[in-house]
């Protein structure tokens, strides 16, 4: 198992200056963010990536629930690119890499297949983003994507602002962003997290219990790019209106879990109205109690399994196989700018991305 015991620093036993690095010009850092609560996140400005997230079990005991890892070198050179960082400036795919935008084609990376996956091979997760930490719950991150990079128009000023509250143990993170010039903008967290605490091995997920507040999904081809249809979750292995295990039903020989090889789906969220900030799924881990809420003003949600974690190791020697973690990505639906009929993914100068989501964590009662 990992070592949770506090350091003189923080209860993660991360340590500053494995994460001080120039690159770029710019300068990566750790940044430590604490509530009354005794709830404690770790994080980086290079992606935005969330390094710890230290929260009790059913008997106070803290362990760290994301898998993360422990210098600025492991983050920049991890097997898994995206972890647990922010994703943009498009998460998820985009068919071929193309998208046609007021009579304008535009072509991006191609780094999923024949796809273009979470902004390409050098978005927002290989970015380093200006960082200022204006109390000791908040740190607040800038930065500018200039038009043209990774293929996307525009130049795109985007603020991202991690929050822990103090009343309860939650992780709130607000998006900002503004054009000069029409673009497509769809920004999440890619969090991977475990909520038994990360170990040497990291335990599999599938014992999990969730519920996703959606009784709509899009389903998806071979590549893993929505058909275009929104189905019902109804009668399927994606149904999770009631609360099931993530291991009961996730090799299903059923066409939609052999196409995202388990789960990798977007949820059409239930809402009464758009912009609404409200729960989008629910998870608890058994054996420690923890539980984790997620409420968003995204219209959907990306649950993904770990399907394709390969076993790499992390902080502090852990380990993390497939299915050794369970992701809840809060985001427009994939491929919208190509799928007219899915709700628009279009930022226009003049107007503002807005998101919140939340992650708020807590014990079986």
């Amino acid at each position: 198992m990992i070592n949770t015991a506090p350091t003189e620093s923080n209860l993660s036993g991360l340590d500053k200056k494995d994460f001080q690095k120039d690159l770029n010009d710019k300068k990566t850092d750790l940044f430590i963010l604490r509530n009354v609560q005794g709830m404690e996140v770790a994080v980086t400005n290079y992606g935005c990536a969330i390094l710890s997230i230290m929260v009790p079990d059913k008997n106070g005991k803290y362990a760290n629930v994301v898998l993360g890892h422990d210098s600025i070198d492991n983050v920049i050179n991890s097997p898994e690119p995206f972890l647990n960082t922010v994703i943009g400036r498009y998460g998820n795919r985009i068919a071929k890499g193309k998208f046609n935008l007021y009579g304008e084609e535009h072509q991006l990376a191609i780094n999923n297949g024949p796809n273009s996956l979470h902004g390409g091979p050098t978005g927002f997760h290989t970015r380093v983003w200006d960082a200022t930490q204006p109390d000791s719950s908040t740190v607040i991150f800038n930065y500018i994507s200039a038009d043209g990079e990774e293929g996307f128009p525009g130049n795109l000023e985007v603020e991202l602002t991690y929050r822990l509250e103090d009343e309860i143990n939650a992780l709130v993170i607000e998006y900002r962003a503004t054009t000069d010039k029409a673009t497509i903008v769809n920004l999440t967290s890619h969090g991977f997290f475990n909520l038994a605490g990360i170990a040497n091995p990291s335990p599999s997920v599938l014992n999990n219990i969730v519920t996703i507040n959606a009784d709509f999904y899009t389903p998806i081809d071979e590549v893993s790019i929505p058909t275009g249809e929104i189905l019902k979750v109804e009668g399927t292995a994606l149904d999770f209106r009631t609360p099931h295990t993530l291991g009961e039903r996730i090799d299903d020989n059923s066409q939609q879990m052999v196409n995202g090889a388990g789960y990798d789906h977007c949820y059409a969220l239930n809402k009464s109205e758009n912009g609404e900030l409200s729960l989008a799924a629910t998870c608890t881990e058994p054996i420690s109690g923890r539980t984790m809420e997620v409420y968003t003003t995204e219209l959907g949600v990306q649950l993904y399994t770990g399907n394709w974690l390969n076993g790499f190791t992390g902080a502090h020697g852990a380990i993390f196989p497939a299915r050794s973690a369970v992701c809840f990505e809060a985001q427009c639906f994939p491929d919208t700018p190509n799928k007219p009929h899915f709700p628009s993914a279009i930022l226009l100068p003049g107007d503002e991305y807005q998101q919140i989501t939340i992650y708020k964590f807590g014990v079986q009662e």
